[in-house]
């Protein structure tokens, strides 16, 4: 019991310390103006939400938006339409029918990056709301830092028990198992990583790398497209994307399960990685709060160490990410959710049967 407890508390400890270290590299686009640029929105079935994204998108010192109708089927393309009427820096596309071998965002960005005619890029989910001058911002990150790809996770909002639970561990699972450090000073592919919600390229850079049309068929857009760019020999990066854009991915606890399990088999559920990410996780995320039930006494203060570590990191990240305070003592019941998504949607992947999302295959079974 005694090594169970000293191999928790490692498992605690070291994503705890990678996590303060990453804090103090990652950071916001600077408060200057970069080169101009298109805010690039695919829409399928976004009524709900894209009349406050594109006005968003218009706010934040963008030279156009651009939003490309992935064959919806509610009144998305009527509202962006009218928009455009409004305002000529509003462009609606049509979107071509979807070929066998691509997936459907990475067509409709594919399409929208070919109709941009700015200098940088930036691919933002109709979900996801900009801020004053978010666009301006991000054009100025990407020449600050020499990266030819940033990408940064927006302030999640969040109103339902799953989405408390759940959503806050984007941070927590990127900046606690991410070395930023070592990521950019390498351009490997393997530290490709990014939130494919909001994402910010150099047009040029993009179009000589492949952009979506290398990753055609990949669900996970935030890893995926990163690495297209390390793979061609550019640089990615990452910045704190908490004050230049929102978003509420998920508005239903089905939704929630859902939406996480669609690309695992690209991320933490792959193959390859989902036993040591269980392993770590389970033994440095829920084992120690298990363990304190024990008798013997080192056991008990190893693993109230060790409890002490995954709890501090849920509190620091609320308070810089803005996420919600209650959900910090559930951290254990929301790994433990976690892992058990990650497994179902591997499970579903390797028996060829993708969930359904918008009407259409979450990813290719062929």
């Amino acid at each position: 019991m005694i090594w169970l407890a000293v191999l928790s508390l490692g498992c605690a400890l070291g994503p705890a310390l990678l996590f303060a270290r990453n804090l103090s590299l990652l950071r916001p686009p600077p408060q200057s103006k970069g080169p101009s640029s298109s805010v690039l929105i695919p829409a399928r079935d976004e009524e709900r939400n894209i009349a406050e994204a594109v006005a968003a998108a218009l706010s934040s010192d963008a030279a156009e938006v651009l939003v490309l109708d992935d064959g919806s089927a509610d009144r998305t393309a009527e509202i962006v339409r009218q928009l455009a009427e409004d305002d000529p820096r509003v462009r609606l596309l049509a979107g071509a029918p979807l070929p066998e071998d691509w997936l459907g965002k990475n067509f409709a960005c594919a399409q929208l990056a070919a109709a941009a005619t700015q200098p940088v890029l930036i691919f933002a989910d109709a979900d996801v709301r900009l801020t004053n001058n978010a666009a301006a911002r991000l054009g100025a990150f990407l020449d600050e830092t020499g990266a030819q790809l940033a990408s940064g996770v927006p302030r999640q909002i969040t109103r339902t028990f799953s989405e408390q639970l759940l959503v806050p561990l984007i941070h927590f699972v990127l900046l606690g198992f991410l070395p930023l450090a070592r990521m950019r000073a390498s351009r490997h592919p393997a530290y490709g990583t990014g939130c494919g919600q909001l994402v910010v390229v150099d047009a040029e850079v993009y179009r000589a790398s492949g952009g979506h049309g290398a990753m055609r068929g990949r669900v996970h857009d935030g890893l995926a497209l990163p690495k297209v760019f390390r793979e061609a020999g550019f640089q990615t990066d990452l910045f704190d994307a908490t004050d230049i854009a929102t978003c509420r991915m998920y508005r239903s606890d089905l939704a929630v399960w859902r939406g996480l399990a669609k690309n695992v088999h690209e991320g933490l559920g792959a193959p390859g990685l989902i036993v040591p990410a269980t392993l770590v996780l389970g033994l440095g995320q829920v084992a120690p709060f298990l363990l304190l039930s024990a008798s013997s006494r080192p056991v008990f203060f190893l693993a109230l160490t060790g409890c002490a570590c995954a709890l501090a990191v849920r509190v620091i990240a609320s308070r810089r990410f803005q996420q919600p305070l209650g959900a910090i003592v559930f951290h254990p019941l929301a790994v433990t959710a976690l892992l058990a998504i990650q497994w179902w949607g591997l499970a579903r992947f390797l028996l060829g049967r993708p969930p359904q999302w918008k009407g259409r295959a979450a990813f290719s079974t062929r």
